[in-house]
């Protein structure tokens, strides 16, 4: 449970922090696909290294007998939301976003 929440934490952060940039992107003028990719690829290093850092603090507690299992999914786990987020948030904002923009215009 405990890892369910810090996986959750991470997750949402990240996404919000994506959302928000792209639509920074958007008010500023940018065109909705070069929003898009641009901030996908402006939060990657942020996101990724935020990603490497708890892995490596959760990498340090594999050892211990208890909390091992923890250790091991929080690892995992970290790994796979942040491919995801990387991949899966872009694709659905996108997805979303354009069928409003195309309503509106």
């Amino acid at each position: 449970m405990i890892g369910m929440i810090a996986l959750a934490g991470i997750i949402v952060r990240n996404s919000i922090l994506l959302v928000d940039f792209m639509n920074q992107e958007l008010a500023a003028g940018v065109p909705f696909e070069e929003a898009v990719i641009r901030a996908a690829a402006v939060r990657a290093k942020p996101i990724a290294l935020t990603g490497v850092a708890a892995m490596a603090g959760a990498f340090f507690i594999v050892d211990d007998p208890i909390f091992s299992g923890l250790a091991v999914s929080l690892i995992f786990g970290i790994f796979v939301s942040t491919i995801l987020t990387l991949v899966v948030i872009p694709v659905v904002y996108y997805g979303v976003m354009h069928e409003r923009l195309k309503r509106a215009a």
